[in-house]
């Protein structure tokens, strides 16, 4: 795992925050299958975080297929197929969209007018 950034002024929950940064690298491949993870007490000491916040991100990366536990062993990276791997971008932006595409529709906007948003702002990420 590289570059954790804890932000704890933000309103997301830190286990959240872990949770979306450490899926994202798993997803993207930079957290190979069956890699060992960190034990969660060097996490929580390496991010100077409650071990009960590193127990929860390690929960959440469990039920969403990203990681597994041996007991007495550690967790590991779910060996994933790049067509699970694929999956699991869509449906985590999919996620992240859903509250916006709701206010979207709220405020009338229309598909054309939404998709030329996107598109704009989009191209206009530096990469």
């Amino acid at each position: 795992m590289k570059n954790i950034i804890v932000r704890n002024t933000s309103q997301t929950p830190i286990y959240q925050q872990l949770y979306e940064q450490i899926s994202s690298q798993i997803i993207n491949g930079d957290i190979a299958g069956d890699e060992v993870l960190p034990s969660m007490r060097t996490i929580a000491k390496e991010l100077r975080v409650s071990i009960i916040t590193i127990k929860k991100t390690w929960e959440l990366l469990e039920q969403g297929g990203f990681i597994y536990t041996v007991k007495g062993k550690g967790s590991y990276v779910k060996e994933n197929s790049q067509q699970k791997l694929k999956e699991k971008k869509i449906d985590a932006v999919k996620s992240l969209l859903q509250d916006s595409l709701v206010t979207c529709k709220e405020y009338g906007l229309s598909t054309t007018e939404l998709i030329a948003i996107v598109t704009t702002m989009y191209d206009n990420i530096d990469d």
